[in-house]
């Protein structure tokens, strides 16, 4: 598979046959697919990649049991809808495909998949701005308005070794509890939603606010916090601005892959 724009003919040839895969899944799993396959594709647009190693989960509708996950050596440019693979909560393959999937996907996305209904995608990070600001003593600080958007609503979940030990699946799902955002020390970020653009809006504005506090903190000045109210009622604006903001966010990304490389779709 490409990672370059393609061609008309290319085009052509690529959408026909992602019609021809579609009819071989439910429509519902397939539009999934997609919109998982863009979260990848949007993640390392963004340079939120780390090579092969993290991932980027979303439950299958009308299957609880199943989720979809990229398959263990693709980087994040060449998953497509087509190429995700379905586990369930058990890290299992479900179909019979020529992929592996890296077993600390499903120590920590088969947790929250099963516990935790609502988290339809979990979107999970090893960034240099994330997994510094996780080492910080103080976590993640009121800083700026990006970082207000998470106010109290931050979850930690203390660093026991590579995600390998099936043990620590229920301390890691008892300290995300009913949070969307979970910092895990000295490792990464973690974030959850509804929706798979509503994950990663989580995690784009969550990288962008650990960026502006390693950027502040380098400065070596005093920093100005808001006040606690402050931060509160910022915090509750931001929770309430998926009425305004009607998806219009998500439509917006999706456009600029269509524009860099619509091969996501296949």
């Amino acid at each position: 598979m490409t990672t370059m724009p393609l061609t008309n003919p290319q085009l052509i040839e690529a959408l026909a046959e992602s019609r021809r895969t579609s009819h071989q899944v439910d429509p519902a799993e397939w539009a999934m697919r997609v919109e998982l396959a863009a979260c990848y594709r949007l993640v390392a647009h963004f340079r939120m990649t780390d090579w092969v190693y993290n991932h980027i989960s979303a439950a299958i509708p009308g299957s609880p049991d199943h989720y979809l996950i990229n398959p263990f050596g693709l980087l994040y440019e060449e998953v497509s809808a087509s190429n995700l693979v379905k586990v369930d909560v058990a890290g299992n393959l479900v179909d019979d495909v020529p992929y592996d999937v890296n077993p600390a996907a499903f120590v920590i996305h088969g947790a929250i998949h099963q516990a935790r209904p609502d988290a339809v995608c979990v979107l999970h990070t090893h960034t240099a701005a994330g997994v510094a600001v996780s080492a910080q003593a103080e976590g993640l600080l009121p800083l700026s308005q990006h970082a207000l958007r998470f106010h109290d609503r931050v979850a930690y979940h203390g660093f026991e070794g590579i995600a390998l030990d099936l043990d620590e699946q229920r301390r890691l799902v008892q300290d995300l509890g009913s949070k969307k955002v979970l910092i895990l020390r000295n490792h990464g970020l973690l974030t959850v939603g509804k929706t798979v653009g509503d994950a990663f809006k989580e995690m784009f504005f969550l990288e962008r606010a650990c960026q502006i506090q390693v950027a502040a903190l380098a400065g070596n000045r005093t920093m100005t916090l808001p006040p606690p109210e402050v931060c509160e009622h910022t915090a509750s604006q931001f929770d309430n601005d998926a009425s305004f903001l009607q998806g219009r966010d998500w439509r917006a990304l999706l456009r600029l892959l269509d524009r860099i490389d619509p091969s996501y779709k296949e």
